[in-house]
């Protein structure tokens, strides 16, 4: 959406020999030069840290992740691990993980769905096939239940109309189709704003908002809040925020993250190893409009560490 800036690029002066080698060099020994491994995997793109792996194995019969696992620890393994995966494995990963955690982590899985393109909700079901051998739309319908299963099915389908027509005839049928669906009657009808928010492309809903607050006189936020409960409004209130601004959503998550009880630092992990090649820099300045801090600022007080440090370097 719109012109969005990422804090990682591909490196110029790639040589993924003198990477490993540098590598391999920072491992050797007792204790480990985490400074030398973060300098390198965090100025490299997710598709030259993919090369580093495959030519580390080629020349040292070795897998490179398992080298790292039994050098690093804590936050900063798991982050350096991230970093290692096609973002779209990653992704897969993390789906997994929060499908299978006890009581399943539903704002892991709205947060990574509800704000994923068609192209990532493909490559996240095909990745998902390929590392655990089973199906992610079927894992999500065992999981979850209800509206939220629903909600969460329909955007599997990767049906979103992702152009940037805007018709206003649209806005407002579908603006006097959720008002009706919420506030016009007593309890709220969700698969019209389900079918509304998981098909109609991001500038179609942002005018749709629009005609709904003239039509309502309230922001289509405040009656999610509301009308809703629960997990279904969490992933209503993302998917809003995401059609708004996903960058504002994003900064947003990361101070929540770091401003709970303990620091989320699974959540860190994702949001800033997962955006730094699509939108990090337009978050970095989301962050500081909406906090009047610095999120590197933030990070340097929340974090600790080589964990710290990688993230801060991330976001260059």
């Amino acid at each position: 959406m719109g012109n969005v800036q990422p804090t990682i690029v591909p490196y110029e002066d790639f040589d993924a020999t003198a990477d490993i080698e540098s590598i391999r060099e920072a491992c050797k020994g007792f204790g480990s030069d985490e400074e030398a491994i973060i300098q390198i995997l965090a100025n490299r793109s997710a598709a030259q840290r993919v090369e580093i792996k495959q030519a580390y194995f080629e020349k040292y019969d070795d897998e490179l992740e398992e080298v790292l696992k039994n050098e690093l620890t804590g936050s900063f393994e798991k982050a350096i691990m991230a970093m290692l995966d096609p973002p779209h494995v990653f992704f897969a990963k993390e789906l997994r993980k929060a499908i299978k955690e006890v009581g399943t982590d539903e704002a892991a899985l709205v947060e990574i769905l509800c704000t994923a393109t068609n192209e990532d909700i493909l490559s996240y079901k095909e990745a998902y096939v390929q590392v655990h051998e089973c199906d992610l739309e079927a894992d999500i319908e065992d999981d979850t239940s209800g509206d939220v299963r629903n909600l969460l099915i329909s955007l599997m389908q990767a049906s979103r109309d992702e152009g940037y027509e805007v018709d206003e005839g649209l806005a407002e049928q579908d603006a006097v189709s959720l008002f009706e669906a919420s506030e016009g009657r007593f309890g709220t009808d969700e698969s019209t704003f389900t079918y509304i928010l998981t098909h109609r492309n991001y500038l179609q809903l942002q005018a749709t908002f629009k005609v709904y607050e003239s039509l309502s006189g309230t922001d289509i936020l405040d009656t999610i809040e509301s009308e809703a409960t629960g997990t279904l409004k969490d992933c209503y209130i993302t998917l809003v925020r995401c059609i708004k601004n996903p960058q504002l959503y994003f900064a947003r998550r990361l101070n929540a993250a770091m401003k709970g009880l303990g620091t989320e630092e699974d959540t860190l992990i994702r949001i800033i190893v997962g955006r730094s090649e699509i939108d990090l820099e337009t978050v970095k300045d989301m962050y500081l409009e909406k906090y009047d801090v610095t999120l590197k600022d933030d990070l340097d007080s929340e974090c600790s560490g080589d964990f710290k440090r990688l993230l801060i370097e991330i976001l260059h």
